[in-house]
């Protein structure tokens, strides 16, 4: 008899639901996994709204993940053991690029995710394959760290890895346009690194009410008041030391451009949709005022293990980041509370 369980299916842009589904055979050198808790990310909301170009519908996703190794597989020869409790991070470098090579692996030029090559974490049970044994970004969960506060060490490894790129430091002013989940993981953790002080900025009223329990140094609603105007106010006409755009708007980079202070970086840290990836921006402003344009995407297993000790040891607070929780069979109710802008982050529990 076939065991099954309950797994989020995402047939179509905005056509989802929890089904039945077999629950996946143990892969011969890697592990079964019963998920503890999923977190849903923005870029999950980007596939439940328009589908993604690595993601082949119909699909389970999720990947900000921890989960208990429920079995191993014949061929296992690794160091977890069933019963044990990891931090699931989607990323399985190449291991062969020369980036990869020379221990860059946020550059990894080969990498695949799970919840794009292999089904993810909005469900009962899933597989892990070898390769992230192998070359994956997977963690124990130190003890006394809730699984379901685990599920950030994802997104902020990706945040360690741009404020590590742009040298946020002691002293620092710091602007964030974007208020949401990755906006205020960004907040926090500027703080941790010494930042004198952080704004924030978004068009959205209702997430800037969701951010004051951060109690940024000041909020701009971009709708209501000129950005670069309140911002050079805040900074006595000389501009941020740092700027982050945590948000898919191309204006927000212009902007950045404008705004910020002579020497500054600008972490441009959100993609932007393909037909507007190329925003009109003034490179003699970047050029005379001596600025420096930061990308980054992903992240190493460096970043994700400093991720994993900011948590376990209360320097980023997961449970003030997680506004809810929903069972996995409530999942249309807390996606849509999501897809409205209506939580700051929101888990589910299998």
């Amino acid at each position: 008899m076939v065991d099954m369980m309950n797994a989020l299916l995402v047939r179509a842009p905005m056509d989802y639901g929890i089904e039945k589904r077999e629950v996946p055979a143990v892969p011969e050198g890697g592990l079964l996994l019963k998920v503890l808790a999923c977190g849903l990310c923005g870029s999950d909301l980007r596939t439940l709204r328009s589908g993604h170009r690595k993601v082949r519908l119909p699909y389970t996703i999720g990947h900000e993940i921890s989960a208990r190794v429920e079995k191993s597989g014949k061929a296992y020869v690794g160091s977890w053991k069933v019963g044990e409790t990891l931090a699931v991070s989607p990323l399985v470098y190449c291991g062969k690029c020369i980036f990869c090579r020379n221990g860059e692996f946020e550059l990894c030029t080969g990498y695949r995710e799970i919840a794009q090559t292999w089904p993810g974490g909005f469900a009962e049970y899933m597989a892990l394959p070898e390769e992230a044994i192998e070359r994956g970004t997977i963690q124990r969960v130190p003890e006394g760290l809730d699984p379901v506060h685990a599920t950030i060490v994802e997104p902020l490894s990706s945040c360690v890895n741009a404020q590590e790129k742009g040298n946020i430091t002691l002293g620092d002013t710091v602007l964030i346009i974007g208020a949401g989940p990755i906006g205020t993981l960004h907040l926090e953790l500027a703080r941790a690194r010494g930042a004198d002080q952080v704004i924030l900025a978004d068009i959205s009223e209702d997430r800037l009410k969701l951010a004051e329990a951060y109690q940024p140094d000041l909020i701009i609603n971009t709708l209501k008041q000129d950005l670069k105007e309140e911002v050079l106010k805040a900074t006595n006409g000389v501009g941020p030391c740092v700027i982050i755009t945590a948000n898919p708007d191309p204006v927000t980079q212009v902007l950045a451009v404008e705004i910020a202070r002579k020497g500054g970086r600008i972490l441009l840290f959100g993609g932007l949709p393909g037909d507007k990836a190329i925003p009109g921006v003034n490179m003699n402003t970047v050029h005379y005022n001596s600025l420096h344009l930061i990308g980054t995407a992903i992240f190493a297993p460096r970043h994700n293990k400093v991720a994993l000790g900011l948590l376990a040891k209360g320097r980023i607070s997961a449970e003030k980041f997680i506004s809810h929780q929903f069972t996995l069979n409530d999942f249309n109710e807390g996606a849509q509370l999501a897809l409205d802008g209506k939580a700051r982050k929101v888990v589910f529990i299998p």
